[in-house]
């Protein structure tokens, strides 16, 4: 998928060293600890988790690069899940955090939100001090869902939905 400044791809086994780089940066997993990792057989773990994802349901997680780079610069998607016994699409994006304020994130987002499938709903799933990232996710046309709000892994989510749940 492409975007005005971005290429999002498929991850692939060629990825892994661009996720652990990401993911063990404490900046870029600060509101959500509990998806850091530390080693190098963890990312494997995940990019397979997450090509699993495209092999059955034909969408997921994209791996982001800026168009005239192949330096990955952090990841976008879609996977599904379930909130509150209902079926969802949880978005999910997290981006290297020297690229931040560059509106790259925003960009990807909106992409992937706009590329989505019309059922279920896109969710997002931010912690209440994340405030740029509710913004992302207030850009790319998510509306903030009170009732849904749940307990996360690392703490209060406030849901954001693309539809009403």
């Amino acid at each position: 998928m492409l975007t005005d400044r971005l290429l999002l791809s498929r991850p692939g086994e060629g990825d892994v060293d661009a996720i652990l780089r990401i993911h063990s940066d404490r900046l870029a997993c600060e509101h959500n600890p509990s998806d850091m990792i530390t080693v190098r057989a963890e990312a494997a773990d995940r990019c397979r988790a997450w090509r699993a994802h495209w092999e059955r349901r034909g969408f997921g997680y994209w791996v982001v690069r800026r168009r005239d780079s192949s330096r990955v610069i952090g990841f976008c998607g879609l996977q599904v899940m379930r909130l509150h016994e209902a079926p969802a699409l949880n978005l999910f994006y997290r981006f290297d955090p020297a690229v931040w304020g560059q509106g790259l994130a925003g960009e990807a987002v909106a992409a992937v939100v706009a590329a989505a499938p019309p059922e279920p709903p896109v969710i997002a799933r931010i912690r209440p001090a994340n405030i740029a990232s509710a913004r992302v996710a207030l850009r790319a046309g998510l509306r903030r869902a009170e009732h849904l709000d749940t307990l996360g892994e690392d703490g209060p989510d406030w849901v954001f939905t693309s539809a009403a749940l």
